[in-house]
């Protein structure tokens, strides 16, 4: 078995562990005493299965995950490319090293209300703003990766004169599966909490803009029930897309 793989044990203990979240929300939501602060988890279900019901929260989700993906995939991309040349190439990076740095500390929120102001209140805007503040962090991690290549598989290469498509698939690939894989873990996490930041500020649908309606109307049951629902999403994508793909990715290095 790989070292990596989640046995029936982990598994057990992740569904405990979630109980004893779920648990100690409870159990500060009876100490807290007032439910319309922090509902207790009934409460929040309750919520969250009448917005199921009606079809609010799957025509929200869906549109949430739909920019979700669009700015993953655009910015895994971008950043791949551009990350692999930076690494490969120092004489490019030295000049370009220090506009990474300012797309990486350049605030989310400041990029995001820039795209709206440049391009206005669309889509475009809001995949464009998503992208570009997670670009740069694609971009540092695939830099970091194609600087670590194997002189010595390359040299192999050579020997045996690989096309570049095979060597791509079989030299380049397997040794940057490791990095694409927590590019992706980490894009994941922080895209979507950025899409929810789009979505609050000027999106009339998503997950995003249902949590500035309840905000609004002061129900922190139905803040936290679409938050949770969304968090839900993403830990299933992670389990069942994310970690197996880390599992393969490692897989070469060990033989």
């Amino acid at each position: 078995m790989e070292p990596s793989a989640r046995t029936p044990a982990d598994r057990l203990i992740f569904l405990l562990s979630l109980t004893g979240f779920v648990a100690f929300w409870w159990a500060l939501s009876l100490l807290r005493g007032e439910p319309r602060i922090l509902p207790a988890p009934p409460e929040v279900a309750a919520v969250l299965w009448e917005e199921a019901r009606s079809g609010r929260l799957w025509h929200h989700m869906t549109a949430t995950l739909v920019r979700v993906a669009l700015a993953f995939g655009l910015s895994m991309a971008l950043g791949t490319v551009l990350g692999v040349a930076l690494g490969r190439l120092p004489r490019l990076n030295r000049w370009l090293d220090p506009w990474v740095l300012i797309f990486l500390n350049l605030p989310a929120l400041v990029v995001i209300v820039l795209c709206y102001l440049w391009i206005g209140l669309n889509e475009v805007a809001a995949i464009a703003a998503v992208t570009i503040n997670k670009t740069a962090m694609v971009l540092v991690t695939m830099r970091e990766g194609a600087r670590t290549l194997s002189p010595e598989l390359n040299d192999m290469a050579r020997v045996f004169r690989l096309s570049r498509l095979t060597w791509a698939r079989h030299v380049l690939l397997p040794q940057l599966a490791p990095f694409l894989v927590a590019s992706a873990r980490a894009g994941l996490a922080i895209i979507w909490k950025i899409v929810l930041v789009v979505e609050f500020l000027g999106r009339s649908s998503g997950i995003g803009f249902q949590i500035h309606l309840k905000f609004q109307l002061f129900e922190i049951a139905g803040v936290l029930a679409y938050a949770l629902a969304f968090v839900a999403v993403m830990l299933v994508i992670d389990l069942a897309l994310i970690q197996p793909a880390e599992q393969r990715a490692a897989r070469w290095r060990r033989g």
